[in-house]
């Protein structure tokens, strides 16, 4: 493949990238990532690279969006983006010491898991019998507009110390994988602490730039940001950030929830695949 030839097919892959990275809050990284290793041949450690400063452009692009509908839970984002910047710098320096295979499976295990729990849906009863004293003391309700739904949607967040440990860990994943920590942090917004979909999506998106930008200087250091790679992928991923952002306002919660599971139930199998063979 010629180098213009690779350039021009990132790009279109990353804008595909970027529209469902915005939609689901996943930073476009779990698409990017196997795109690039799987479809084009790429080493994993640079599709990784490439995906953080992708993440960081999803975010650029699409919170300013979300800040403004006010689907974006900013304490909530705040406080929990405390521990996942801890978990992303811890993610990445392990990042350098595993063989790329078990990279793969890492990422295929947790797509799977992820998509299992988000089938399942969340425990309304459960979640809003739950009383949350941090929550409440850190004022972390939301409410938001839901064009689609027409109407004011008002929720209560509980869960605070989960959402916590979970951050974390989805850090972890972040800078392990250069995924941006979404296929956790979505989930453990939306079944563990309450948070309708849309506002879990968009506060996610809020966040994962800075998840992103925490591991960006450790993979930096160790040359796995080739900007030959990482550029048509941030440009990419950018534009689509945009379009997707878009998109987000329009489309009923359910219908984001089986495009996530799809699109990780997906990638799981693609990720497995390559990491047993």
């Amino acid at each position: 493949m010629t180098p213009l030839a690779f350039t021009l097919c990132t790009l279109a892959v990353a804008i595909g990238a970027g529209v469902f990275g915005a939609l689901l809050g996943l930073g476009g990284g779990i698409i990017v990532i196997p795109a690039l290793t799987l479809g084009l041949g790429v080493d994993i450690r640079l599709a990784i690279g490439a995906s953080i400063v992708s993440v960081i452009a999803t975010s650029s692009g699409a919170a300013a969006s979300y800040v403004r509908a006010h689907l974006a839970n900013m304490r909530l984002g705040m406080l929990l983006e405390a521990s996942t910047t801890i978990g992303a710098l811890s993610g990445a320096t392990l990042a350098g010491i595993l063989s790329p295979r078990w990279l793969y499976l890492v990422f295929a295990v947790v797509m799977a898991y992820t998509a299992v729990e988000m089938l399942r849906g969340p425990q309304e009863e459960r979640l809003q019998a739950r009383p949350d004293p941090m929550a409440d003391y850190l004022r972390l309700h939301g409410s938001y507009f839901d064009p689609a739904a027409g109407k004011q949607v008002v929720y209560r967040v509980s869960g605070t110390k989960f959402g916590l440990g979970v951050s974390f860990l989805a850090g972890a994943v972040s800078g392990l994988l250069g995924i941006g920590g979404g296929p956790i942090k979505v989930p453990a917004m939306h079944l563990g602490m309450g948070v309708p979909m849309k506002a879990a999506t968009a506060t996610s998106n809020f966040m994962i730039g800075v998840t992103a930008a925490a591991s960006a200087g450790v993979y930096f250091s160790r040359g796995e940001i080739v900007p030959f790679v990482a550029a048509p992928v941030a440009a990419g991923v950018l534009t689509g950030a945009l379009i997707g952002s878009r998109l987000l306002g329009r489309l009923h919660s359910r219908r984001i929830r089986m495009l996530f599971v799809l699109v990780l139930a997906y990638i799981s199998v693609q990720m497995f695949w390559r990491g047993t063979h």
